[in-house]
């Protein structure tokens, strides 16, 4: 019983940690304000050019 239990936390924890990764922009820190991830994080402001420029401006912040 208590592993049958325990495994159905697992599984709900997974589904509540999964749907928190979804959806909103990313935020500014240095590993979204380098490299690849740079990148990645530009691709999701494709069409909000005012939260784009606040992101780098956030990132010249994060770098400094």
């Amino acid at each position: 019983m208590k592993v049958k239990s325990s495994i159905v936390g697992i599984i709900a924890l997974s589904a509540v940690l999964t749907g928190c990764g979804g959806g909103g922009l990313p935020e500014a820190n240095s590993v979204n304000c380098s490299g690849r991830g740079m990148e990645i994080a530009l691709v999701e402001f494709k069409n909000n050019e005012p939260a784009r420029q606040a992101f780098l401006d956030k990132c010249n912040e994060v770098n400094k």
